[in-house]
């Protein structure tokens, strides 16, 4: 593959399979993702720096399994807390709601919380590795213009130069005021909050504690969120009250004020910053309008409760990704690009419904109302194990899609995430699953495989699953720990076909042959990449 140089990216034709607007978590995991897939990537960003505020504050084992299709989740890893319980206390700091999320089988740990600047910067880091992907800062895109061949973007820079670039595609994930949905002039629909809220972010001089504990105040008074972010860092959000003065609240002597009713006095916290926002409920109408996909908060925003805004931004780049490189391939008919929205919006809405939920136990300030909640999941607590299956019926879903690209008839498995766990390859080696599935369509199956002819003709591999303790084998891989085995045992199957973001499009019991190939499918018989570039 010819990939274009910094001069001449933008000439005419254009050059780029895909332009990327915005280089927050969305746009950069992006980015990462089709330039590993050696596509010609252009990212168009307004700001010259990371964002310095910490806006997300945790994240989830399918984010990081994300991450790890592009060789980076072990690094990002290494800046992040993990396995850190989190309580519901009332006004009196006493717990009366706690548990740690459970692991949902993706390889990583369920829950870890984050320094969002310092996680983007190893992202941008993971960017300039690929020499197909050119990123503009300090570019706005002011137009998009479609045609039937791809879309013209006009490009304003910080000299006030005007471009003009083409790209095939765009992904918009320019934030919740996103001026590509707005002229597309696509509907945001919701609701924003009255309450405001003051976000604090500090830099930790002396530890307290169980400072390495999220904890929700749930103090009819004013409610507090209390989180334990990474190096050296902690944060505080606090809402503005009827009364309140907001100018007045984010500065250093109200800030102090506030924590020291948890006991944390001015030498133990240097405040680095102080920012009001609003929490909002919002879906943009459509998330697909002709090549232009709109993604992250310019698709959807929630409130921040269980820590999955930016995480939801991440899971729509992983979807279009492989799609996007379907298509640009000529391995699948464009019309595969219709189930983005059909796959995300329903999950997307399912953990906003959650995070609603959860605000509102938060956020009760209804004496009497508080007082129940306090009794009633008090009890909970004291009945072993019930309180963490509270949380993690309400925390987040389980990674599912019941309608979009998949074969018919539906069955158990069919649209499910499979588990990853930690498995012996061919040459002896134990990696993670997603290592040896690499991000391509296969046929995984436990004992014979009953003949697949249509999916043979297409040529597409296979890979058989052992039993712990198994010789490794050509084509094997060894389930060490009876995870994957169990898993299709539980789902009553024994082949499914595997989408390449480990998805299963179809699914048979043993001595079954599976639905067919998805139309139009003519599979690449190996995966390219782009090159890194070298020091």
């Amino acid at each position: 593959m010819r990939y274009p140089d910094r001069e001449s990216g933008d000439r005419e034709g254009g050059a780029y399979d895909v332009a990327v607007i915005g280089y927050g978590p969305t746009g950069v995991t992006a980015a990462n993702l089709l330039g590993r897939a050696g596509l010609r990537v252009v990212v168009l960003e307004r700001d010259a720096e990371v964002y310095s505020r910490a806006r997300a504050i945790s994240t989830d084992e399918e984010v990081i399994r994300i991450w790890q299709r592009v060789g980076l989740a072990d690094r990002l890893k290494r800046d992040m807390l993990a396995e850190r319980p989190l309580d519901f206390v009332d006004a009196r700091g006493r717990t009366f709601l706690s548990a740690c999320p459970s692991p949902r089988g993706h390889g990583h740990p369920p829950q870890m919380f984050i320094y969002q600047p310092a996680l983007e910067q190893v992202l941008r880091e993971g960017v300039d590795r690929y020499p197909n992907v050119e990123v503009l800062l300090r570019h706005e895109c002011l137009r998009l213009r479609q045609d039937a061949e791809g879309v013209e973007l006009t490009v304003v820079g910080a000299d006030d130069s005007v471009r003009r670039l083409r790209a095939k595609y765009v992904i918009a994930a320019d934030g919740g005021s996103s001026l590509a949905r707005a002229q597309l002039n696509v509907g945001y629909e919701g609701r924003t909050y009255e309450d405001r809220w003051v976000v604090i972010d500090t830099k930790m001089l002396k530890p307290w504690p169980d400072h390495d504990r999220l904890r929700f105040r749930c103090d009819p008074a004013r409610p507090a969120v209390d989180c334990p972010t990474p190096l050296g860092h902690h944060r505080w959000e606090f809402p503005i009250l009827p009364g309140d003065d907001e100018e007045h609240l984010t500065t250093d002597d109200a800030i102090h004020a506030m924590v020291s009713k948890y006991g944390i006095g001015r030498d133990r916290i240097e405040i680095l910053r102080a920012t009001v926002y609003s929490h909002h409920v919002r879906f943009a109408a459509r998330f697909r309008v002709g090549r232009v996909f709109l993604a992250g908060d310019a698709a959807h925003a929630m409130p921040p409760w269980i820590g999955q805004g930016m995480a939801a931004g991440v899971r729509d780049a992983a979807n279009l990704f492989w799609k996007l490189t379907a298509v640009l391939r000529g391995e699948l008919p464009e019309t595969l690009l219709d189930s983005y929205e059909a796959e995300r919006k329903p999950h997307v809405k399912e953990i906003t419904r959650r995070a609603v939920f959860v605000g509102r136990i938060i956020t009760e300030r209804r004496l009497p109302v508080a007082r129940a909640r306090d009794t009633a999941l008090r009890a909970l607590l004291r009945a072993t194990g019930l309180n963490s299956r509270l949380v993690d019926s309400h925390w987040i879903p389980v990674a599912s899609y019941a309608k979009g690209f998949q074969a018919g008839p539906r069955t158990k498995a069919v649209g499910k995430q499979l588990p990853q766990p930690w498995v012996t390859d061919p040459s002896g080696t134990r990696v993670r699953l997603d290592d040896v599935l690499a991000g391509r369509w296969l046929l995984l199956h436990t004992g014979p495989l009953a003949p697949q002819p249509a999916w043979e003709r297409l040529g597409v591999p296979t890979l058989t699953v052992l039993p712990a303790a198994s010789r490794p084998a050509e084509g094997a891989v060894v389930d060490e720990d009876g995870v994957l085995l169990a898993w299709l045992a539980a789902h009553r199957t024994t082949t499914l076909a595997l989408r390449p973001d480990a998805y299963v499009y179809a699914a048979a019991p043993a001595g079954t042959p599976l639905p067919p190939p998805p139309e139009g499918f003519s599979p690449a018989r190996t995966a390219s990449s782009a090159p890194e570039r070298t020091a």
